[in-house]
């Protein structure tokens, strides 16, 4: 029994508790661990950007016009034209770029050139047209111009403005086959009226006419009056009739004996038909009134505001494009850019739909192909039928209206195309 107590003496002593205090530390410790870094954030690799989409191969074209200054309705009506015809075919392989020839023709073609372009269309003037000429035979790079002076056409220039000389050589046709046989012109003075008298004189030569008289005149009443007089024939006639001439207080003329009538039937007036109009007063005064001729216009009369309305000149004739396809293409762009177009917006539709028919021979990256502008079968647009000739210039199938009361008809419709 000792030997247990003195045991338990033992273990209650300070070695016990210290004993116990281990014992008790030891268990309620946590056991240490190491320490780890928490892992990166999860980032998506960033989507790649897509690679810019390669421009689609295009021909180049330049479409040069006037889009300030003076001209700029013009030339913006032609512009909007254009394009509208560019994106009603759909044709994707054309790239048309529009440059303004207001402060320089010349440097509008050169900024052209440095931007790929391999055809002009434009320029609408014959003074820009020679200083893009130059500039564009250097390069070998094909001129369509919207000019009408056949002059500067030639070389790599081509001419598609409406020739006074096709639709005085084609009125002349119509009358002739209507049984007219004797002419006579007036034509103003400058180089539109020295044209229209070459083309006259060949014309009625062509359609087996005579021609009776022409006299040049400038934009002035007097001078008016007097070529009235003269292409009349009006002193021979009064002597021929044994009689006398004398003007009475109101201006207008007193003759006596017999007057014959004038010497032809019909009379052509190359000018505006309001210049055709003024005309008229003082032809009637000298013995060629209203009825008793036919007067003949040019293509100016084309689309002229109030030109059905003027009483004078019923029964007059003249020959122009077809207007029809140009009355729904100015319903088209009024819808489209809420006014109306110029008439010379036809020629930036046409030659668009000209390039659009040529597109599918031109090949990408390559020259315009030239020669395919002289197709004889030519080409079909708003203004019609048309093709160029040897000399460059457009030859346009042409119909014959004629002006009635308030209305002009067309009396001999413009062919659908060439057949030779």
């Amino acid at each position: 029994m000792r030997i247990l107590k003195r045991s338990a003496r033992t273990w209650q002593g300070p070695q016990f508790a210290a004993l116990t205090l281990a014992l008790l530390v030891s268990a309620c410790a946590t056991p240490k661990r190491a320490v780890v870094a928490p892992p990166p954030p999860v980032v998506a690799p960033e989507a790649p950007k897509p690679a810019p989409l390669p421009e689609a191969p295009q021909n180049r074209v330049a479409l040069l016009v006037p889009l300030t200054g003076s001209n700029a309705p013009v030339g913006q009506s032609i512009a909007n034209a254009a394009n509208m015809a560019l994106l009603e075919a759909g044709e994707k392989r054309v790239n048309l770029r529009v440059y303004d020839t207001a402060s320089g023709a010349a440097g509008a073609a050169q900024k052209a050139l440095a931007d790929g372009a391999t055809l002009f269309l434009g320029p609408l003037l014959a003074g820009d047209v020679r200083d893009v000429a130059g500039v564009a035979a250097a390069k070998g790079v094909p001129v369509i111009s919207f000019s009408n002076d056949a002059g500067i056409a030639g070389g790599n220039v081509y001419v598609m403005g409406f020739q006074p000389g096709q639709s005085i050589a084609r009125t002349i046709g119509f009358a002739r086959s209507r049984g007219v046989e004797r002419f006579a012109a007036l034509v103003p003075a400058g180089t539109y009226g020295q044209r229209a008298q070459t083309a006259f004189v060949r014309a009625v030569s062509d359609a087996g006419g005579r021609s009776t008289a022409v006299v040049s005149y400038a934009r002035d009443v007097t001078k008016m009056t007097a070529a009235a007089r003269s292409v009349t024939g009006f002193d021979a006639r009064v002597k021929a009739g044994g009689g006398s001439v004398s003007i009475r207080p109101d201006g207008s003329v007193a003759t006596t004996g017999s007057l014959p009538p004038v010497p032809f039937q019909a009379l052509l007036i190359a000018d505006s038909g309001s210049v055709a109009a003024q005309f008229l007063p003082a032809l009637a005064k000298f013995g060629a009134q209203p009825g008793s001729i036919i007067v003949l216009g040019t293509e100016l009369w084309n689309n002229e505001p109030g030109l059905a309305r003027a009483p004078a000149l019923k029964g007059a004739m003249f020959a122009a494009v077809p207007d029809e396809r140009f009355r729904r293409l100015a319903e088209r762009y009024r819808e489209k850019y809420g006014s109306t177009p110029s008439r010379l917006a036809s020629f930036g539709y046409d030659s668009v739909l000209l390039v659009n028919t040529i597109a599918g021979n031109w090949p990408l990256g390559a020259p315009f192909p030239r020669t395919a502008l002289t197709s004889r079968d030519g080409f079909a647009g708003i203004d019609g039928a048309f093709r160029f000739t040897p000399g460059n210039v457009a030859e346009r199938a042409l119909e014959v209206q004629q002006i009635g009361a308030g209305t002009i008809t067309t009396v001999s419709p413009a062919a659908r195309g060439f057949a030779n």
